[in-house]
């Protein structure tokens, strides 16, 4: 239910309720049947009823995209924070890739293509970016890989970021990766 149609749920709810009331007041000095008075006392009772419900619903959810308010903000904060912290070895990592890829004697073109596809960008997304033909990102790519004595995405990848992570396992033990010794 959107804000809106609480809105309109609880107006409603408050409108029948106070033209429930006037008829109470206006019954009640005509000198009406009892059991009608309770009849319609208690429906503006549940009418009533209905008002509180959806502004505790409204108040609950208020609180709630109050505080989910507080933990995207709280991310974003942890986020640039990474970022910024970041940023010296991401440069350092963008040019060391940079100078690898000039030493691999590619073309400025194969070079924004080959950052475009560490990023995980696919042919079509680069394409679209460069404003060049899928097939000329391909062959790009081709180019690059046999430039660089590499076989595909992979193994570009992993040229560059194999030393950057952690070993498998991430137990953080450096002889995770050895044999025990009898």
């Amino acid at each position: 239910m959107t804000s809106r149609d609480r809105a309109i749920l609880l107006i409603t709810l408050l409108l029948i309720t106070a033209i429930i009331a006037f008829d109470l007041v206006t019954d009640s000095g005509e000198g009406v049947a009892l059991w009608h008075l309770l009849a319609e006392g208690a429906a503006g009772l549940l009418g009533l009823c209905g008002v509180f419900y959806v502004l505790k619903d409204m108040f609950r959810l208020k609180k709630h995209l109050h505080h989910e308010r507080e933990i995207s903000a709280g991310l974003k904060q942890e986020s640039e924070e990474w970022r910024n912290r970041s940023k010296t070895y991401l440069d350092g990592l963008s040019e060391a890739i940079d100078q690898q890829l000039t030493a691999w004697h590619l073309t400025p073109a194969e070079r924004e293509v080959a950052f475009l596809l560490l990023k995980g960008m696919s042919l079509k997304e680069i394409a679209e970016i460069r404003d060049t033909a899928e097939k000329t990102a391909r062959v790009q790519s081709m180019s690059i890989y046999a430039k660089a004595g590499l076989s595909g995405r992979s193994e570009l990848a992993a040229f560059f970021l194999e030393d950057l992570l952690p070993a498998t396992g991430m137990s953080g033990n450096k002889d995770a990766d050895q044999p025990p010794s009898a």
